[in-house]
Parts: C-alpha cells; structure tokens; sequence
C-alpha cells in the first residue's frame, strides 16, 4: 500500500471529503484481503495525526491508560484510572458509549448527576495535569479519520477486521501521547474474540502497533463466560467501583484492577516488580486515597461537589436502584459452577441496559445484583441475583434468567480470568 497515498486518503477522510463509495470499497478490500503490520502501523499512525494530539512536557513516562474489548459488568476504568492517579500516574483515559449488549464506560459515568464526559483536549490535559486523571468520551477533536470509518464500518460488515479494530483503538489512545498501555483482551461466549486463537491475535496485532509507535504494552487475555463481580448495568457498576474504591466489594473486580494496575505500575518504572504493583494499587484501594481522586475526578469534570461527597460516602443515595425487582431463584441445591453472561446481558439490553442503535437512551438503573458467585453453595429457593428493571419483564425473559446459571453437585474452583499476556 502506498504510503503517501493511504496518509492522502485519510487526511480527505478526516476532513470530510472523501466519496462515501470510496471508503465503502476501500475499507470491504482491507476487510476481505488484510494489509501488512507494516500498513496497519501506518494506517494507525495517519489516524492518530487526523487530529488532536495530546503532550506532555512534564514526565512523560508516567502518562497510561488502558483499553477493554467490553464483557458483562466490565467496569474497570472507573477504578483504574482514580487507582493509578492515586499512585503517581497520568491517565488521560478515553472512553466510548455502549453499542451493543452492554453500557460503555461513558454511559455508567453519565448516570452520575452532573458528570461531564464531553471534554476538549486541553480540558483533558488541564484536569490530568491537576489532578492525575479523566475519563473523556471519545470525540471529533481526537482521531476523528476514526470517527467515519467506525460508522461505515458498522453498516459495511466490516467491523470484525483485525487490522481495523487495531487501528482504530490504538490510534485513539497513541494520541493520548501515552507512554504505556494495557489491553484487556476478552475472550468466551459473553465476548466479541470468542476463542483465545482469536483474541491472541487481536491482541498480537494491538501491542505490535502500539510498540511500532513507541509505546510501551501488554495485552492481558481475560476470561469472559461468567459476568465480572456482583453488579452489571450502568448506575449499578458505578455503586460496585465506589464500593471496591472504599476497600470493599467483590474480590473478582478487585482482583482485574489489580492486574492492570500492577502492569501499568512496573511498566512505569513505579515498581520493581508486579508483587510490589499489586501492593500498590491495594494500599491505595483500601486507604481511601484511590477514592479520594475518583471524587475529585468528578467535581472537576462537573459534578457538584456536595453530590460527589455523598456519592463517595453512600452512593445509593444518589444513584438509587429501581423500585422494580425481580428475585431470581435457585431450582434446587450445590454449587454455583457457571452463569451465562450473554444471556443476563441480552435480557438486560432489551429492557435498556444497552444499544441496539447509537440513538438509543440508556436507562441507567436496570441491571442485576448477583448474590451467589462461582463456587459458593447456594440452596434450592435461594435467591441468586436480583433484576432491576423498569418495565415488567415476560415470563419468558424471567424463565431465561432462571436458566442461566449452572449449579453442580461438585465444588468449583474460581478459575483465574487472566490466560495469557501478550507482549
């Protein structure tokens, strides 16, 4: 492929002024032929340089972020970013909005009254540099080459190419001018790579661009069968993170911040070692600082700052859960061996969890509590996971639900998340 030609084409796609039918074809022949490493890195590169690009004059190095595929009840940003802010790092983190069976970051974010996810650069730049973090919905100032792309990538069929998936992650977060980045490649049932054949090579594709743009990453190949934690939906995985901020929650969201952060920590040359990274990011996980930026992070990005101290101290009561609640219950007795994912998070979709389409309204407080986790014994008439809903659910849906765990006579393991690292 041409250099000067691909960096012409995406330089009239960025502006506006490229003929539709041209990037129709264009982006069908990359979907059906591929293009090189070499291609995908300059593809990715004239992506990043469309538009904005962040700088950071003052240490450098210590500028991160890090990027998920998407899985049920996948709210790790919202802990992260507060957590490694807390520990010294930069994180100008760019997020998106939910465009299939779950919220985006940016959608649990807008369930909190007042949050403002719509920054400006230098608005990011000015709130990292004040106070170690943002969370900033991806806009036309950043990579906007991207911007049009996605869109007929997602009426063309063409969505599903490694080589554009990379691009268009990688340069929206190379123009973050990060110096590290970890990926959280999903892979199962409940996720868009669902074997780890597929996820490895996603995920050796994304670290081989972002290292060919100077940046330093890791993919981490996590499991994504059984939903993440105890909350899934918008409000509701808000309440999980400030519960996990203030040293609390359940140990399996716990314990995936904990793997990105140490990454990011010795990739940083924060830490040693990733022993003394987990270290880290519990310390400021339980001691209240990990939560005190999240709060901050809030009052500067629009939230009154009354609302974000009750928020921090009981979120409930500003992000109250629906007076609709179905109790899901358990057939018969043993022991939690599995829950379908994609089931809860279809279910939930349809009642407004999720998209179907961009224009669609996210209803922020539908969504479940799980009660029993993998591995725990649970009786039959126990009630397992409560459904939050806002219009009356079909004795279909609550039969699905019903069905959607998987209770052995045998004691489980909690299996790890994390399969593989690619670097």
């Amino acid at each position: 492929m041409d250099k000067i030609l691909l960096s012409r084409f995406i330089a009239a796609v960025a502006a506006r002024e490229v003929e539709l039918s041209a990037a129709e074809s264009w982006l069908k022949a990359v979907h059906m032929y591929g293009i090189s490493p070499q291609d995908t890195i300059t593809l990715t590169n004239e992506m990043m340089n469309s538009g904005s690009i962040l700088t950071w004059e003052e240490q450098p190095h210590l500028v991160v972020d890090k990027h998920s595929t998407g899985g049920v009840g996948d709210k790790m940003s919202l802990m992260l970013a507060p957590a490694l802010a807390a520990c010294g790092l930069k994180v100008p983190m760019l997020a998106g909005r939910g465009l299939g069976h779950t919220g985006g970051t940016i959608d649990k974010l807008e369930s909190i009254p007042g949050f403002n996810c719509n920054l400006t650069p230098q608005q990011m730049q000015d709130i990292v540099q004040k106070i170690g973090c943002c969370i900033a919905a991806q806009n036309d100032a950043i990579a906007p080459a991207d911007g049009l792309l996605y869109a007929i990538r997602d009426v063309t069929q063409t969505i599903d190419s490694i080589p554009l998936i990379t691009a268009s992650i990688i340069s929206k977060k190379a123009a973050e001018g990060l110096h590290s980045l970890v990926l959280d490649v999903k892979c199962g049932t409940a996720a868009f790579m669902k074997t780890e054949h597929d996820a490895i090579e996603l995920a050796k594709s994304m670290v081989d661009v972002a290292s060919g743009l100077g940046i330093k990453c890791q993919a981490q190949i996590t499991l994504m069968e059984n939903p993440i934690g105890s909350h899934i939906g918008n409000s509701l995985e808000v309440i999980e993170s400030v519960e996990i901020l203030k040293g609390n929650g359940h140990p399996d969201t716990k314990k995936l911040v904990v793997l990105q952060g140490s990454a990011l920590l010795l990739m940083s040359n924060i830490v040693q070692n990733l022993n003394a990274g987990e270290a880290m990011i519990e310390r400021v996980l339980n001691d209240g600082s990990a939560l005190k930026k999240f709060c901050e992070m809030c009052v500067h990005q629009g939230v009154d700052a009354e609302i974000a101290r009750r928020l921090c101290k009981d979120p409930l009561s500003v992000l109250p859960l629906s007076n609709n609640k179905i109790e899901i219950i358990a057939q018969h007795s043993g022991y939690v061996h599995s829950i379908d994912s994609m089931a809860l998070a279809e279910i939930a979709r349809r009642h407004g969890a999720g998209r179907f389409s961009i224009e669609d309204i996210i209803i922020p407080d539908v969504g479940y509590i799980i009660k029993k986790h993998i591995g725990e014994k649970i009786e039959g008439g126990q009630c397992w996971m409560e459904f939050y809903f806002s219009q009356q659910p079909k004795d279909s849906e609550i039969k699905q639900l019903s069905q959607s765990i998987t209770i052995s006579k045998l004691i489980r393991d909690n299996q790890s998340r994390l399969i593989t690292v690619v670097e």
